[in-house]
């Protein structure tokens, strides 16, 4: 199978493009799943297919990314009978594109991979429908522009929403139906139920710009079901030291929240990250909570400082203080900020078991 993924690595897009379409010409009532512009989601299922299938020798890593695939995927639509109709399209993209390493022991080996990833798929979504719905609506009940790109959102589900502080969620709006993107919660779980999310509006992003720039109060929008490990152990009373850049501050606000609402006196660090003075957007909220907790402490870090702030980034600032061996530590940002970060902590003695960042392919991350 990895000789296979070898294989059709350089040619990844064309083959991606001939999976989808043999998908749909076999099969084109299932087209209606998928969003108008296939630009992100066509790499993102296929991607996900191959990753869970070359860590197949990985049981315990690999059900549990399978098993928040399979729930997700309801949001979807997905239903048990669409997974056969998927597989074969795999197959017939991979047996016409890497035909060096394509063999009988080589499908039998992806059709009994498929096999078992889409069992565990099905099974995951099924017991989830028990539990939960596939879907949550949700009211905008607050919407605030931090700067020109940035918007607070607060919404309002329309049944009880059950999550933990550090968690993320997928978003859909109105304008543009089956197209999902992951926001991290922004607060810890409130008793009126409302939900807050950061927003920034990116280049060619439909729901970020749709959210920030379009949404208003009374507009409805959808909610995937909450996912993540990036939560609180409250069994112990290490100290937390929380990496937060850019609007990745909001998981750790959410942290934050959650250590005091749960009423344990333990440390807590935050380094508060940004290019520059004027994108610490939240620096104002996370001051006051430093303010009404002793045990909390707040530093904002900037590449470019002005007098007064730490400068030369988060992973530099890091290197100032400490230790932070005895510390569970949470990291939330861009992708290259968190790599950065890891390799500091680990680089300074932090044990890798405390180190907790979540990402969509979390699978990956594990993996390397």
């Amino acid at each position: 199978m990895r000789r296979t993924m070898a294989e059709i690595e350089p040619i990844a897009d064309k083959v991606t493009s001939y999976f989808y379409a043999q998908l749909f010409l076999r099969h084109p009532d299932l087209r209606a799943l998928f969003p108008a512009a296939m630009d992100v989601q066509r790499d993102r299922l296929f991607k996900a297919l191959l990753t869970a299938a070359t860590h197949a020798d990985d049981t315990a890593a690999l059900t549990a990314y399978l098993d928040r695939l399979g729930r997700g995927h309801r949001k979807y639509g997905t239903l048990p009978e669409h997974y056969p109709a998927v597989g074969e399209a795999l197959i017939c993209a991979l047996s016409r594109h890497a035909p060096s390493s394509w063999g009988p022991r080589t499908e039998a080996a992806w059709v009994s991979a498929y096999t078992t990833i889409s069992q565990i798929m099905i099974d995951a979504a099924t017991a989830d429908e028990l539990r939960a719905p596939a879907w949550w609506q949700a009211e905008v009940v607050g919407h605030e522009m931090r700067t020109p790109d940035i918007a607070v959102v607060t919404v309002r589900p329309d049944q009880p929403y059950p999550f933990l502080a550090g968690q993320y969620t997928a978003l859909e709006t109105p304008w543009w139906p089956r197209v999902w993107r992951h926001y991290s919660f922004a607060s810890a779980p409130r008793s009126d139920g409302v939900l807050s999310f950061h927003v920034k509006a990116v280049p060619a992003g439909w729901v970020s710009n749709a959210l920030v720039h379009r949404a208003r109060p009374g507009d409805v929008i959808r909610l995937g079901a909450p996912t993540g490990s990036m939560t609180v152990d409250h069994s112990t009373d290490n100290g937390l030291l929380c990496l937060g850049g850019g609007t990745g501050i909001a998981p750790i606000k959410a942290l934050v929240e959650d250590v005091a609402q749960h009423g344990r006196h333990r440390s807590v660090d935050v380094f508060y990250g940004a290019r520059r003075s004027d994108d610490l957007y939240d620096i104002e909220t996370m001051l006051r909570l430093q303010q009404s907790h002793s045990w909390l402490s707040v530093r904002p870090v900037v590449d470019d400082s002005p007098v007064g702030l730490l400068s030369g980034g988060l992973p530099g600032a890091v290197r100032e203080y400490g230790p932070w061996h005895t510390y569970d530590v949470y990291l939330s940002g861009p992708p290259g900020m968190i790599r950065r970060g890891v390799d500091t902590l680990l680089g300074i003695g932090v044990s890798t078991h405390r180190i907790r960042h979540d990402s969509i392919e979390e699978l990956v991350g594990a993996a390397t």
